[in-house]
C-alpha cells in the first residue's frame, strides 16, 4: 500500500500545480476582492472534504482554488482599507514557502540554530528601532495577542518575586480605553483585574490621567497594581499614548511599563513620525506585529524585553525530555524561553529574507507611503462637500463621516462596495462631544494603494 509520505508521479504533478498557483497569486498585483459565503452554502458547493478514503490531491486543490479561496478576503488588495490589513512583500511570501518546506522546529537552537540566527538578525533591527538599551532583545510570536500575553506573564512573575505576599494577590493592570481588545483578553487569561483610563479630550492615556488614577486607588489595589499597558498607535485611530510621561510615572511608582505597538510599531522606522514615540525607549517590554506594517505574512508578531532574564525566568519550560536543550553542546538562543509557546515555526524568517533582499531603507519608504496616503485622504475629504474629517490622521488611520448618514447607511455602503468587488472599507465608532457616532475608517498599509483609489472610494458615498 502506498504511503502518504512517498514520492511518486502524482506527488510531483501536485507539487507543480501548487507552485504554479502560488507563482500566479504572488504575481497578481490586484487580486479579486472576494467575499465569504455561509457555511451551509460552501458545504453544498464542495461537500464533505475529509473522508475515510480521501478525495485525492487534484480534487481537493481544485475545490480550494475554484471555490474556497474565493470565499475569503485577500488582505493585500490595494483597496482593502478595513481593520488593519496587510501587504506582505513578494520576497516574504516566497520565503514563507521556504520556511514550511525547510521543516525546521524553531523552539531551540539545537534544532533550529541556522533559522533562529536569521530571525535574530531581523530582531536586531526591530530592537534598534525602539531605542531600548543594549542587551534588550526579543522573540517572534504568533501575533500581538501572544506577545502582549507573554510580556504580561513576565511582568506578573517579576512582580511576584518582589514580595512573597504578591503571590496571593489578584494582580491589577492599568491601560487606556483605546487599548486593543487583546489587552483586555490577556488580563482575563492571567486572571488579573484591569482598569481603563482615558483623557476624554485627547482620547489617549496621558501621564496626568494615569497619575490621578493611581492616586485614587485604595491601599489594597495599589499593592496589587503591577503594570501599565500603553498603546503605540491604537487600532481604531492610530493614537499614541503619552509614552514619555507614562514611563516617568512607572519608574517612580515601580511599575512594569509595557507598550503595545502591534499596529503602530512599524512607524518607528518612519523619520516623519518617530518623535511621536518618545518614551518607548524606557519600556520594559514592547509588542510589534511585523505581519501588519512591516510587510510579513501572517502570523508574525514580536515581543521585545528590556531585561531578557526576567522573561526567561517566567517562560523557560522544564521537563526531562527538554534537558538536552540546556546542555552545553546545544547552547544558543532558545526562543521558547521568552514567550508562551514551546512548539513554534520560524515566523521571523520571511521578514529576515525580505529585509536581507531589499534593505531597511525600502521598508522606511513603504511605511512613509502609508503615512502619506493618510494625509492625502484627509486632504481629499476636506475638499469634498459630502464628507467630513472627524480628526486629523493618526499614523495611517483616517476617521471621517458621510454627512447625514445613519449607521445603517454605512453598513449598506460597506456591503455594496464589497459585493461589487470594488473595496472593503468598514465603519467604526467614535465619541465626539460625548456622542458615540458611527463613521467610516481608512487604514493604509499597502504602498500599492493609490490616491485615485481614495478618490474613487469617497465618490461611492455620493
Amino acid at each position: 500500500m502506498k504511503s502518504m509520505h512517498s514520492i511518486d508521479l502524482e506527488t510531483v504533478e501536485m507539487t507543480l500545480d501548487i507552485m504554479k498557483y502560488a507563482i500566479n497569486r504572488i504575481s497578481n498585483t490586484s487580486p479579486e476582492l472576494s467575499k465569504p459565503k455561509k457555511e451551509e452554502e460552501l458545504l453544498k458547493l464542495v461537500g464533505e472534504t475529509v473522508t475515510e478514503k480521501g478525495i485525492g490531491g487534484e480534487e481537493a486543490f481544485r475545490l480550494f482554488k475554484d471555490v474556497l479561496v474565493k470565499a475569503a478576503v485577500p488582505v493585500d488588495h490595494p483597496r482593502h482599507l478595513a481593520f488593519v490589513p496587510a501587504a506582505p512583500t513578494r520576497a516574504a511570501i516566497l520565503f514563507d514557502l521556504v520556511t514550511s518546506a525547510a521543516s525546521i522546529h524553531g523552539a531551540y537552537w539545537m534544532t533550529g540554530g541556522g533559522g533562529i540566527f536569521c530571525e535574530n538578525q531581523a530582531m536586531k533591527w526591530l530592537v534598534s528601532l525602539t531605542g531600548l538599551p543594549e542587551n534588550s532583545f526579543g522573540v517572534f510570536t504568533s501575533g500581538g495577542t501572544a506577545a502582549n500575553l507573554s510580556a504580561m506573564i513576565a511582568a506578573r512573575e517579576y512582580w511576584r518575586t518582589l514580595d512573597n505576599h504578591n503571590k496571593g494577590l489578584k494582580a491589577l493592570v492599568i491601560t487606556s480605553m483605546g487599548a486593543h481588545s487583546s489587552v483586555k483578553s490577556m488580563a482575563k487569561v492571567i486572571d488579573a483585574d484591569i482598569i481603563t483610563v482615558d483623557d476624554h479630550e485627547e482620547h489617549k492615556l496621558t501621564g496626568e490621567a494615569l497619575q490621578n488614577t493611581i492616586s485614587t486607588l485604595s491601599e489594597f489595589d495599589r499593592k496589587r497594581l503591577f503594570a501599565v499597558v500603553a498603546t503605540g498607535g491604537t487600532t481604531n485611530a492610530g493614537i499614541i499614548d503619552e509614552l514619555d510621561h507614562i514611563a516617568e510615572i512607572c519608574k517612580t511608582e515601580k511599575l512594569w511599563f509595557h507598550v503595545d505597538a502591534a499596529y503602530g510599531g512599524g512607524a518607528l522606522a518612519a523619520p516623519s513620525v518617530r518623535s511621536l514615540f518618545k518614551g518607548i525607549e524606557q519600556a520594559d517590554s514592547i509588542t510589534i506585529d511585523p505581519h501588519k506594517w512591516m510587510f510579513s505574512p501572517y502570523d508574525c508578531g514580536a515581543v521585545i524585553y528590556k531585561n531578557m532574564e526576567l522573561a526567561r525566568n517566567a517562560h523557560s519550560q522544564k521537563g526531562s525530555y527538554l534537558d538536552i536543550f540546556k546542555d552545553e553542546g546545544a547552547q544558543g538562543f532558545n526562543p521558547s524561553d521568552y514567550q508562551i509557546q514551546l512548539t513554534r515555526r520560524l515566523r521571523g524568517l520571511p521578514l529576515w529574507y525580505s529585509l536581507a533582499m531589499h534593505g531597511t531603507k525600502k521598508y522606511t519608504e513603504a511605511i512613509e507611503r502609508g503615512l502619506s496616503l493618510a494625509q492625502n485622504a484627509a486632504k481629499q475629504i476636506k475638499q469634498m462637500p459630502h464628507v467630513e474629517l472627524i480628526r486629523e490622521p493618526g499614523l495611517s488611520c483616517v476617521l471621517f463621516k458621510r454627512i447625514g448618514w445613519t449607521p445603517e447607511d454605512y453598513r449598506d455602503w460597506t456591503y455594496k462596495n464589497h459585493d461589487e468587488g470594488f473595496a472593503l472599507v468598514t465603519p467604526t465608532k467614535w465619541i465626539t462631544n460625548s456622542t458615540n457616532e458611527t463613521c467610516a475608517r481608512f487604514c493604509f498599509i499597502n504602498p500599492d494603494t493609490t490616491e485615485k483609489d481614495i478618490e474613487d472610494i469617497l465618490k461611492t458615498m455620493l
